[in-house]
């Protein structure tokens, strides 16, 4: 097959072109990317040479050069990582998330319908849910949970996951829809909690954590993800939603200690900052369709992925520090420098 994949010199959608590589190297990879602030062409440097990937720097809201490229390639399927994720950020300027988050959506769904396609993937968020209170652990996202939205990024991803519903009842289009919980691994951009504090902690610098720490995520090894991706892009029913969890439930306080304590820095660098508007308690998946349907459960255990993420960081500081040393610090201090 020939799969175009949006996103992918980003967090997730890099991993997922490596898996993909390693799996299917029977398969074309075209990785279509904007490079904005969190998509890092570095990233993808060990497989710039194969014969069977091609990176594209590409708008995923440039219809004239999303036609061409599909006109060129002529791809099997699409999966569309490509997205502004960063909550704060949708804080500070929601148009640009519902710009790439909505309207590139429709634009490559408008190219699905134009040149034809297999599958098109739309891979959005545990968010769009809302939250769940945090005295009811019985509690658990479905797939049949209504859409609650909290913030303008979720918002914005309830509305592209929306839109491609709308495609498939009223073209046919053959979508499905994959619903994460909060992923964590190598090349996380290191405004995300996890990257964020390690980085931190090794530059011994205050870590900022919002509130008191007591909000709950469901935490997902990245390749975890990749692996359910593949599956549903292959076996997966048309107009069908799945949720991927990772049944790893952790307070973020918790998480900031446990780093803490790997990397044998004193937890008194924990700084509590003014919490995020809006901040989602509780987030929570139950994954039992994907797993009834297509055999998928997460495989890595926190400990075990929390400890290879460390260890990847440590061994890979080149990449962070760079991203850390520019425009990032002064986003960072936009949102901590006065919390």
């Amino acid at each position: 097959m020939t799969i175009i994949v949006t996103g992918g010199a980003g967090f997730i959608g890099a991993n997922f072109i490596f898996y993909m590589l390693r799996e299917h190297p029977e398969d074309r990879i075209v990785c279509v990317d904007k490079l904005t602030y969190a998509g890092n062409l570095s990233t993808l440097k060990e497989v710039m040479g194969k014969p069977n990937f091609r990176f594209v720097k590409l708008d995923i809201c440039d219809r004239e050069g999303v036609y061409r490229l599909f006109e060129e390639e002529k791809p099997d399927v699409v999966v569309n990582f490509a997205a502004e994720s960063h909550v704060d950020r949708s804080i500070e300027d929601p148009s640009v998330f519902l710009q790439t988050n909505i309207i590139g959506t429709g634009v490559l769904m408008d190219a699905c319908r134009k040149y034809g396609i297999e599958r098109y993937h739309q891979v959005s968020t545990d968010e769009v849910y809302g939250d769940l209170p945090l005295d009811r652990p019985d509690l658990f996202f479905t797939e049949e949970t209504p859409l609650h939205t909290s913030s303008p990024y979720s918002s914005s991803k309830a509305g592209a996951d929306l839109l491609v519903m709308a495609y498939h009842r009223t073209f046919g289009l053959p979508v499905t829809i994959s619903r994460c919980s909060n992923n964590y691994g190598p090349y996380q951009f290191p405004e995300k909690l996890i990257p964020l504090m390690i980085a931190n902690c090794l530059n011994d610098r205050p870590l900022p954590v919002y509130g008191r720490g007591l909000n709950v995520r469901d935490w997902l090894y990245v390749e975890d993800h990749c692996k359910a991706t593949d599956l549903i892009i292959r076996r997966g029913r048309v107009g069908e939603v799945y949720n991927i969890g990772g049944h790893n439930e952790m307070r973020n306080i918790d998480i900031v200690r446990l780093i803490c304590r790997a990397l044998g820095k004193p937890e008194r660098l924990i700084t509590y900052v003014t919490d995020r508007k809006g901040h989602d308690m509780r987030y929570a998946i139950d994954p039992a369709k994907i797993h009834a349907e297509l055999g998928w459960l997460p495989e890595t255990r926190f400990a075990e992925g929390i400890q290879r993420t460390i260890d990847w960081y440590l061994t890979h500081r080149d990449w962070w520090e760079e991203i850390v040393s520019g425009e990032y610090q002064h986003y960072y201090e936009r949102m901590y420098g006065d919390r």
